[in-house]
């Protein structure tokens, strides 16, 4: 799992509230920590895998949205496998771990482990929360007609530029000016923690208003392409509102359990003895909330698969099909040989309108493939719907 508190555990100086979740239980969370993840790998490799009976589909170039999906999954993925090599670990040699704890220690190997594993783990997750930002902010321009395939540098300039200077910058506050001092007041982890919640809480406030307008674009230009709004676009409309809908509970659910213990952590790291008995239940719940932690944190990753793509089946398809690419937009074949549409010559189209009306229809079945891509039924609905289709 992804917390600040794993970095903090590396100060052999760590508060209480630290101490008190790292140390319970540890063979137990490291366990579930390495199940988790391992579950959450393989099921999300098993995703992405082609599978057998898939409709081949022509070498298209990749929409930037698709790219997006691929690049959550690939952060998931590689955060997994952090989580899975600093548990094992923690759980094999429970000696060298121990060698954290001492002030002043002539061996630097076991606190370079746990400050490097820390920072692949945060920098991954927070990679992989920026991204998911950044998937809002394309779903929303696309369908604004004002993003494509160019924009994914940008979006690579600021997610990887964003996500290495929070996890520096709060590291380094952190540790600052060594880790025998860290943990000696707020100053040093305050920071830290404002650095990696960050994009998780931007991701929480920003995304659920990105996604709500544009499915409101999306039913205007739906309504806009034949001027009505038929049964099946509004279908259409409704299934890309459930899968934005669907993307925001599997955040929800997997971070939640991050924010409320990082609040009950908090509150005991300002009790005088966090060991009062008024304090029981909420020693407890913070407890508790570790472990829901270590087993939800790692999941994210296949739950994402099964929001973007739905559950895609098991039968693996290992053949290498140079013509298919399985996390590509099975609707991108709907829009002709192209990904994107040739430019209209106004200068020649003015007086055909029936050209420049079937462009605009092109360019809105592409924006709309972009934001349903992976769902059969609703690229069924587009092709049919689409005026390529019905022969303008």
């Amino acid at each position: 799992m992804a917390s600040p508190r794993l970095e903090t555990y590396c100060c052999p100086n760590r508060d209480a509230a630290t101490q008190l979740v790292v140390n319970f239980q540890p063979e137990v969370f490291c366990g579930v920590c390495i199940g988790s993840a391992s579950v959450g790998l393989l099921l999300t490799i098993l995703q992405l895998l082609p599978k057998k009976g898939q409709t081949p589909r022509k070498m298209l170039k990749a929409s930037s949205s698709s790219t997006i999906l691929l690049l959550i999954s690939i952060c998931d993925i590689l955060g997994g496998l952090g989580i899975i090599f600093r548990s094992s670990i923690w759980l094999g040699f429970p000696g060298f771990i121990a060698n954290i704890s001492v002030v002043n220690g002539t061996d630097v190997w076991p606190s370079a482990f746990c400050v490097g594993s820390a920072m692949w783990i945060q920098l991954l997750y927070s990679a992989g929360f920026w991204w998911l930002f950044c998937y809002a902010v394309d779903s929303y321009l696309v369908i604004r007609r004002s993003a494509g395939l160019s924009t994914i540098v940008l979006y690579h300039m600021m997610t990887w530029g964003l996500a290495v200077l929070l996890c520096v910058e709060g590291i380094a506050l952190l540790y600052y000016p060594s880790l025998s001092s860290c943990e000696n007041g707020l100053e040093h982890a305050i920071p830290h923690y404002v650095t990696t919640y960050v994009p998780l809480l931007l991701v929480l406030v920003v995304n659920p208003i990105l996604f709500r307008r544009t499915v409101s674009a999306v039913a205007s230009l739906l309504k806009g392409r034949q001027g009505i709004y038929t049964e099946n676009e509004r279908r259409l409309g409704t299934e890309i509102q459930i899968r934005f809908f669907k993307i925001m509970l599997v955040f929800v659910i997997c971070w939640s359990s991050n924010i409320i213990n990082e609040s009950l952590l908090f509150y005991l790291e300002m009790q005088p003895d966090i060991n009062d008995m008024p304090l029981k239940n909420i020693r407890s719940a913070a407890l508790i909330t570790w472990i829901i932690m270590g087993v939800l944190n790692p999941m994210q990753g296949f739950l994402f698969t099964l929001a973007f793509y739905g559950w895609t089946g098991c039968r693996v398809d290992l053949k290498w099909r140079k013509s298919e690419i399985p996390w590509e937009s099975l609707s991108s074949s709907t829009v002709g040989e192209n990904a994107y549409p040739s430019p209209v010559n106004y200068q020649t189209s003015i007086h055909d309108p029936k050209k420049i009306s079937s462009t605009d229809s092109q360019q809105t079945d592409e924006a709309i493939s972009m934001l349903s891509e992976g769902n059969t039924s609703s690229d069924e609905r587009l092709t049919r719907s689409s005026p390529i289709y019905q022969g303008w």
